[in-house]
């Protein structure tokens, strides 16, 4: 129904910048909130921001300060900007949204993207 794609990862040394992306595409109506999350190896996934429809936005204490994320509701897509990179953000990124795909629908269908991964070397 609906896909998202996310892109911008990659390997970049500590205290570096990289830009994650990721459009929604499909039977979309309206999407809602959008945001972040991350999965570092051996351990749970986290959440890392999120944005609201009207540009509300919340970010992970680790990551506050160095991470911003916003949204270009024309495009349906969501990005995140990170700087001064640590190795502890070293993870597979992934985005959601929240996304109404019928009229008159309550109730907003959670999807996520395939993941990109972000690799902080020391």
């Amino acid at each position: 129904q609906v896909q998202l794609m996310e892109s911008g990862g990659g390997l970049v040394q500590a205290g570096g910048s990289l830009r994650l992306s990721c459009a929604a595409s499909g039977n979309i109506v309206r999407i809602n909130d959008m945001g972040w999350y991350r999965q570092a190896p051996g351990k749970q996934r986290e959440w890392v921001a999120f944005i609201t429809t009207s540009g509300n936005t919340d970010h992970a204490d680790s990551v506050k300060g160095r991470f911003t994320v916003h949204r270009d509701s024309a495009k349906n897509a969501v990005y995140l900007e990170m700087s001064s990179l640590k190795p502890e953000d070293t993870a597979i990124y992934y985005c959601y949204a929240a996304v109404i795909v019928r009229p008159f629908q309550a109730v907003p269908n959670g999807f996520w993207g395939q993941g990109t991964q972000v690799t902080v070397s020391s």
